[in-house]
């Protein structure tokens, strides 16, 4: 399997690449083609409600019809979507080509499923912080090819060089192998799909959204506020943004080796940090250590699947993964129409709420958690 290891590094380092060109600088683009923060908001909250949509049949079908299918797909998928992006004359097709991106993100269950069989005498939770950091690899240098195109030639610059480096990405993934799917007598699959909604898994869900709303809610208009509020240019925004990338991999790497639920409480920690840098830093210092420690979300995302995965048979993993990745996506689909609320208001009202909701996180994983240290060794 180290085979197919490599060409996944190889699809993701590649994709890392050109996702860090455009992603997080798509507030900003949005606000150049017109959009209020209403609208960037609303538009935010529309990509997470497809990312939402997708990852529970994604899951499901990863179990049953097996994992390289629908990676071949999230990968097509993907391609196509970034140049209806590249080439959107107006927002309305822009938003229709975002909105498709995020479908896409129905790649992650099946995609974790598949470094899950594939890591021999890993972790889960090693397997999937390490499988993240290569892709985090390749974003430390997407944002400051980001931020440097952007400042010379235009953000739409940036969707269509990252379009053209997505075909060597999707040409990586096509050489994968298929895995072995478990197969499941008629009479239990609906017994197991019931299986899954009893025991602790809903009460991990509901304790990981309280979490991942707090975590988010101070994301989705930071580019806009270091633009608008702290009068940063595209060019130290992609040093940010590069920053954010170089501390998921250094984070899913140190964290990784933890026990899955000390390393999220960590990260649930460095979010906080991050949010409070950005509401009362005063400097391209300041932001730099906050963006460092913004890679601590996606550290906490790699650690959530580690933490659920624990829950439920290896017949179900796909499905564990979908519902979890599911639950992540609400929060995402939920924040950002409440972020850009908040900074109509006020631009700094996200950042002080944001703290008082992680801190309360915090609180709600410690002492609501079905999971504890020990059941995690």
């Amino acid at each position: 399997m180290k085979r197919d290891l490599l060409f996944i590094v190889l699809a993701l380092v590649t994709w890392g690449v050109g996702e860090g060109m455009f992603l997080l600088f798509t507030p900003l683009y949005l606000q150049e083609m017109g959009a209020s923060s209403l609208q960037i908001g609303a538009i935010l909250g529309l990509v997470g409600a497809f990312m939402m949509v997708a990852h529970l049949p994604s899951g499901y079908l990863a179990d049953r019809i097996g994992r390289r299918p629908l990676l071949w797909t999230a990968w097509l998928m993907g391609l196509a979507a970034a140049w209806i992006m590249a080439l959107a004359p107006n927002l309305t097709v822009f938003v229709a080509g975002n909105a498709l991106y995020g479908l896409t993100s129905f790649v992650i269950a099946p995609l974790n499923s598949y470094i899950t069989a594939a890591r021999g005498n890993w972790s889960v939770g090693r397997a999937i912080t390490l499988i993240s950091a290569t892709y985090n690899t390749g974003a430390i240098l997407g944002p400051l090819l980001g931020g440097w195109i952007a400042q010379r030639s235009g953000l739409q610059s940036n969707f269509q060089i990252a379009a053209t480096i997505f075909f060597f990405s999707t040409a990586s993934i096509l050489f994968i192998r298929k895995q072995p799917v478990e197969k499941i007598p008629d009479g239990e699959s609906r017994a197991r799909f019931i299986e899954l909604w009893q025991g602790r898994m809903p009460r991990f869900l509901l304790v990981l959204f309280v979490v991942m709303f707090g975590m988010m809610l101070p994301q989705p208009f930071s580019q806009n506020y270091l633009q608008n509020q702290r009068g940063l240019d595209m060019a130290q925004i992609g040093l940010l943004l590069s920053l954010r990338s170089l501390g998921i991999v250094v984070l899913n790497l140190g964290l990784g080796h933890l026990n899955a639920r000390r390393g999220f409480l960590l990260a649930q920690v460095g979010m906080l940090m991050f949010t409070f840098l950005l509401w009362r830093g005063e400097s391209l210092l300041w932001f730099a250590g906050g963006y460092f420690l913004l890679g601590s979300y996606q550290t906490a995302r790699a650690l959530a699947n580690a933490q659920g995965r624990t829950l439920v048979k290896p017949a179900n993993m796909g499905m564990a993964y979908g519902m979890i990745e599911m639950t992540m996506a609400m929060a995402a689909f939920l924040a950002p129409p409440v972020a850009g609320q908040l900074y109509n208001i006020d631009p700094s009202l996200i950042y002080s709420i944001s703290l008082g909701l992680i801190g309360a996180g915090i609180a709600v994983m410690i002492f609501l958690s079905p999971l504890r240290s020990a059941d995690l060794t």
